[in-house]
């Protein structure tokens, strides 16, 4: 058996509700198995690690917030299922993720020096490359909910309205362990010296940059933007760490291809180092809409798919789709 300190440990987080303190001990008592040769009770503990979600309750939807006698749909509660090996990370982001999540989950040794894990990230970058992905990755590797901000409920149109929602919004994230995000953050983060915003978006930023100050480490924040530039600097200083996730190149395309082979068990019937070659200049939410078309069409003409015929196919059908119109003789007037 493991040390009783250990199985102490691990019935005081699970009561307590402490997923990744609960993790930290499950994951220590079956190091200790496999050390005493116990290797059967330790496979069984590894895979019940590996195969089951701790600690979070499937919510997948809107959430409503209850506060006095207001009731908002402010957040959207998602259990994350992306893990951080899925995706395609440049090297420094990848590693800058890694001790994030390691601060996170080791934060008592942190404290017993007096200093708190980081837990404000900036997310930059054109669209469709991995943001949300990973915002939701980090969320699933430290085994807490993903918190979605729903602008359309946060934004109101009388004074004084966005900053309360925020506010509550703030004090539910605050009541767990949670990864909090922000898509689109420059929708509440602008410039406030910007001369075509109003007094009240200046006083939303204003409310936001406390918010943000006042979460407790536990709770993660993410924010995510294509238009840094749009960013308060004061925003901007916030986030302790900053990272940009670029469009793909051809090797990360190559990659992307191999992995979607090997996860559907299939095969695009041309090399992906050829289709990366064709696709290049898609970002890997594009590329991902442009695997799945090909894969739905070699289903649907099963048993005699022939899949290169449908790969070129659908090559020059995406080609037709992502060509601009013609504006040239289209008269634009003030």
């Amino acid at each position: 058996m493991a040390r009783a300190d250990l199985l102490c440990d691990l019935i005081k987080y699970g009561l307590t509700n402490d997923t990744m303190n609960f993790k930290r001990a499950a994951e220590a008592i079956c190091a200790e198995e496999y050390s005493k040769q116990h290797k059967v009770l330790g496979k069984k503990i590894e895979d019940l690690l590996k195969t089951t979600k701790p600690g979070i309750k499937e919510v997948n939807g809107p959430v409503i917030i209850n506060n006095g006698t207001n009731e908002q749909n402010l957040i959207w509660e998602k259990y994350p299922q992306k893990r951080i090996s899925e995706l395609l990370l440049p090297k420094n982001v990848l590693e800058s993720c890694n001790e994030i999540i390691e601060e996170q989950m080791r934060v008592d040794i942190l404290r017993s020096y007096g200093i708190e894990p980081r837990n404000k990230i900036l997310l930059v970058g054109p669209p469709g490359n991995g943001k949300t992905s990973l915002a939701e990755a980090i969320a699933e590797s430290l085994s807490v909910p993903l918190l979605t901000v729903r602008y359309e409920s946060i934004i109101g149109s009388y004074l004084g309205e966005t900053a309360t929602k925020l506010s509550k919004l703030i004090e539910y994230a605050k009541s767990r362990q949670c990864v909090l995000f922000f898509d689109e953050f420059e929708t509440l983060g602008k410039e406030r010296g910007d001369m075509h915003e109003t007094g009240e978006i200046k006083r939303v930023v204003s409310s936001l940059l406390l918010h943000i100050d006042s979460l407790p480490s536990y709770v993660v924040v993410i924010g995510a933007t294509n238009h840094e530039g749009l960013l308060d600097k004061a925003a901007w200083r916030r986030f302790q760490v900053k990272l940009f996730l670029p469009k793909p190149e051809q090797n990360d395309l190559e990659k992307w291809y191999t992995m979607f082979e090997k996860k559907k068990n299939f095969k695009f019937g041309i090399s992906p180092l050829n289709l990366a070659k064709r696709s290049l200049g898609l970002s890997f939410a594009e590329c991902e809409e442009l695997g799945l078309s090909i894969y739905r069409q070699y289903i649907l003409n099963l048993p005699n798919a022939n899949n290169k015929k449908i790969t070129e196919k659908e090559l020059e059908l995406w080609d037709t789709q992502i060509k601009k119109p013609e504006i040239s003789n289209l008269e634009v007037s003030e």
